[in-house]
């Protein structure tokens, strides 16, 4: 059985790649290889390995993966996937959960800084200001709702219980074996939204998600929660997200995912002016990245390759539905 690695691998990881498949694949790499070299591969590839699937691989591509069975992405996210251009026969599996322990503590990090008006104070210090009446928010006590409850929503989950706070979820089955005060489904989002102080977007985007929060939902919500999203930046809309940060200045949010970046395209760009507001901490979309992250996810990835190798059931399958 042939795999085919889209994505450009340093030594370390091409050789990790190699030992994990040895005597399963034989596994060639993109990387390097010219353009009639990069068609023959994909046209023997039974498994396709790739981490941004927009970048790794060409549009003009996708006609030449006639024998691919499993294509294996190695971030979490499987939205950018061009599901509509793939034959149906093909397994599409992401890596979900793979980076939920540091994403959850950048979340918990985020709640704790606009909570505690950590930007705004040191901002004040520097100019001479020393602010001792402004009051902090506090977690103990404080109710967090969880759009999303995979990987990333339980472990920020456990971490938020170790405050003391309460924890309202919702997932796609509506139930869970977690120590929770509420489950549901995305039927109960106003149910969340009216009770939480923080709420914490850690759901997958697909057709059902895209805009998600709007203007409605914002309304919906405690004129002094604190939103974080660190899921995609299009579950919210950037017009409404930023009229309702400008005309509730107690409401706070934490962007770590972005409406228009360079995970799905060639540069950075906002349309309104977030940064000029006191009540919105931004991140570059980096929670994820600490030391040995990639060969982590390449680790797990790889564990359900072989998975799909000895016919054992696979993690994250993907339903084309939810996307096209």
């Amino acid at each position: 059985m042939k795999l085919v690695a889209a994505q450009n691998l340093n030594a370390e990881l091409t050789a990790l790649t190699k030992k994990r498949l040895d005597g399963e694949f034989e596994v060639e790499f993109l990387a390097g290889a010219d353009d009639g070299r990069r068609v023959r591969l994909l046209e023997e590839a039974e498994v396709l390995l790739a981490m941004n699937f927009r970048r790794d691989i060409r549009a003009e591509e996708l006609s030449h993966l006639d024998n691919v069975r499993l294509i294996q992405i190695t971030l979490a996210g499987a939205d950018i996937i061009p599901y509509d251009r793939l034959r149906p026969e093909i397994t599409i599996c992401s890596n979900g959960g793979v980076f939920s322990e540091s994403i959850a503590e950048h979340s918990i990090g985020m709640m704790l800084a606009l909570a505690r008006n950590f930007l705004p104070l040191h901002r004040g210090l520097s100019e001479g200001i020393f602010d001792q009446k402004t009051p902090h928010k506090m977690l103990s006590g404080s109710t967090m709702g969880i759009i999303g409850f995979g990987g990333i929503g339980k472990k920020t989950a456990e971490l938020a219980r170790a405050f003391g706070m309460k924890i309202m979820a919702i997932n796609s089955s509506g139930m869970t074996d977690r120590n929770v005060d509420f489950i549901g489904k995305l039927d109960d989002l106003d149910k969340v939204l009216r009770q939480s102080d923080f709420l914490l977007l850690s759901v997958g985007l697909n057709r059902k998600t895209r805009g998600l929060i709007g203007k409605r939902e914002l309304d919906t919500m405690k004129p002094d929660a604190v939103l974080i999203n660190v899921a995609r930046g299009d579950l919210i809309d950037e017009r409404s997200l930023y009229e309702h940060l400008k005309s509730h200045p107690f409401f706070k949010a934490g962007i770590e995912s972005w409406w228009i970046e360079p995970f799905n395209h060639p540069r950075f760009e906002i349309h309104f002016p977030f940064f000029e507001l006191d009540n919105v901490l931004g991140s570059p979309h980096n929670s994820f990245l600490t030391d040995g992250a990639y060969a982590v996810a390449l680790d797990r990835a790889l564990d359900n390759v072989l998975r799909f190798a000895h016919g054992e059931p696979l993690r994250n399958i993907q339903r084309r539905e939810d996307y096209i």
